[in-house]
């Protein structure tokens, strides 16, 4: 039984162009978080650093934590940046 090429969508077939139009507005959006991101990790080096300064050398655990999952956001998100998985960060799919 032939298929009907209009309504199966084909793997070789080229992204539509409106799919690339919202793939570019995802991009700005996570561009900014990201740089937003950047930001806030600068903050918490130096506020991780004063609290081991001043709690011999005994790190905030949640403060540690929350750099572990931003972490891993920063890097699913560089991944849909550069075209190296089709997986949007979150929002759009769970923190893990």
């Amino acid at each position: 039984m032939a298929q009907d090429n209009e309504t199966t969508p084909n793997a070789d077939a080229p992204p539509d162009f409106e799919s690339m139009w919202l793939r570019l507005i995802h991009m700005l959006i996570i561009g900014v978080l990201l740089s937003m991101a950047s930001t806030l990790l600068g903050i918490m080096t130096v506020a991780q650093f004063l609290i081991m300064l001043l709690n011999k050398r005994e790190p905030n655990e949640s403060l540690a934590e929350f750099g572990t999952t931003m972490g891993v956001w920063m890097a699913k998100a560089a991944r849909y940046q550069t075209g190296a998985s089709e997986v949007k960060p979150w929002p759009w799919t769970e923190l893990d």
